[in-house]
């Protein structure tokens, strides 16, 4: 039994320590590719905050009667700016999209501001942005998708809790994010 028994422990257990370097590399790409995609949503996000301001810009000599629905805006987008969970993100985007929505709606009131071009060049911008950021979340909950069911496939599920690696969170979307965005230029 000797040397035959000495080789074939010697193969498994260089078998188990290749399956688990393998393995655990698979989860490390995997999560870093998580982490990329919601990256993405980052940037896209950013370029959304940004064009905010430049909008409140646009309408501040309109809506000098409506400082209520530009605090909304402001406000929103502070909140939305905030390093948060994919869920808590969902959350303030969703408040975000609501007061940003409100605006528009309020916007209907005034001829003159429906008419101008800052107006008009922003609903360009912000569907553009919102397209972007779909396609983004998309990519996100697709990277969430792969990586969780790695870890939660057999045998992977075995060494993936051992090593720190957990679920990751789906971007879902809530409340007015889950309506499609309506630009209008009547």
């Amino acid at each position: 039994m000797g040397i035959v028994a000495t080789i074939v422990v010697v193969v498994v257990v260089a078998l188990v320590v290749g399956y688990a370097i393998s393995s655990y590399n698979g989860l490390v790409k995997r999560r870093n590719q998580l982490e990329e995609s919601w990256r993405q949503i980052d940037v896209q996000l950013k370029r959304r905050y940004d064009l905010i301001p430049n909008l409140l810009e646009g309408v501040k000599k309109y809506f000098q009667q409506e400082q209520e629905v530009l605090s909304e805006v402001t406000n929103a987008r502070s909140r939305a700016m905030q390093p948060q969970s994919p869920r808590q993100q969902a959350d303030s985007e969703a408040q975000l999209s609501g007061a940003i929505g409100n605006l528009f709606a309020v916007a209907e009131n005034y001829p003159d501001l429906k008419s101008d071009r800052v107006l008009r060049d922003f609903q360009e911008e912000l569907t553009s942005t919102e397209n972007k950021i779909s396609f983004a979340r998309q990519h996100y909950n697709d990277s969430v998708g792969t990586y969780n069911t790695r870890i939660q496939s057999f045998p992977a599920v075995i060494f993936s809790r051992a090593m720190g690696f957990s679920e990751a969170e789906y971007f879902e979307a809530q409340g007015p994010e889950r309506e499609s965005v309506t630009v209008s230029y009547d």
